[in-house]
């Protein structure tokens, strides 16, 4: 692959967006790449991934030089890329039973901003920033960002980021509850690492099912979100893991999960 770099160690994948050059904005070949790679992080029995970018953009977005279309030939299909490269990335990423922390240390525009709240848990570089660009361009968000727009800011900041595609700093989408954190630059790896290497020690069952509690929660009535909660529980209790944590938690010792 060149297009991104994939590694694995000690249960951590790592995928970094890898074409500098173009601020790492996704071409054919990388979206590929990149199907490939969180495919590799399942059958590798990864238990925490991080994804970032090479250089000093995280992702801008889709790099419009395919996009370009000589005078009187058709328009190119939109629609068939999102169905095609967007739509399957972005619920492959989702459906992952593992955090996915995605550190964010450039720019991070269009899909490429899209992407980044696709993960479970965003960190960023104080000097990054997030811009949703689609309108400059005439479109309207993709890579789910109508989706995860106004549900980590709320309707009107999301129409507001739409509508003006303007910038929106690091700091501000910590405030506004968009990402998790904005750390200082020259620590942003280092805590995605630390808390990559935590996740990848912790109990995998557990993770997976808050995952699915917590995605599943804004669809669900309070009763059946209960339901789920009994089942859930239910499920996690009779496992090796709980049974672990209990033992663990009684000896004062830090546990060892097995996702058993």
């Amino acid at each position: 692959m060149s297009a991104i770099l994939y590694q694995f160690s000690d249960g951590v994948a790592r995928i970094t967006l890898n074409r500098p050059d173009k601020l790492n904005s996704l071409n054919e070949a990388m979206h590929g790449e990149l199907r490939q790679a969180i495919g590799r992080v399942k059958t590798d029995g990864a238990r925490s991934l991080i994804l970032t970018g090479a250089g000093r953009a995280f992702c801008t977005g889709q790099d419009l030089s395919e996009r370009v279309t000589p005078p009187g030939a058709p328009p190119p299909d939109l629609g068939l890329s999102i169905e095609t490269h967007y739509k399957p990335l972005v619920l492959a990423l989702r459906a992952l039973p593992l955090p996915v922390i995605a550190a964010v240390n450039g720019a991070a525009a269009g899909a490429g901003a899209n992407l980044a709240l696709a993960c479970d848990i965003v960190l960023a570089a104080r000097s990054a920033f997030f811009i949703q660009a689609f309108s400059r361009l005439g479109l309207a968000p993709d890579c789910g960002g109508s989706y995860f727009l106004p549900r980590l800011a709320g309707t009107a900041r999301a129409l507001g980021l739409a509508l003006t595609a303007g910038k929106l700093p690091a700091e501000q989408a910590a405030a506004w509850g968009m990402i998790w954190q904005c750390l200082d630059d020259d620590k942003l790896m280092p805590e995605a690492e630390a808390l990559a290497v935590r996740f990848a020690q912790g109990p995998p069952l557990a993770y997976a099912a808050i995952k699915r509690a917590l995605y599943a929660s804004p669809h669900n009535t309070l009763e059946q979100q209960l339901d789920m909660e009994r089942d859930t529980q239910g499920q996690l209790g009779r496992s090796e893991d709980y049974r672990e944590g209990v033992v663990a938690f009684m000896e004062k010792r830090p546990a060892v999960f097995k996702g058993k």
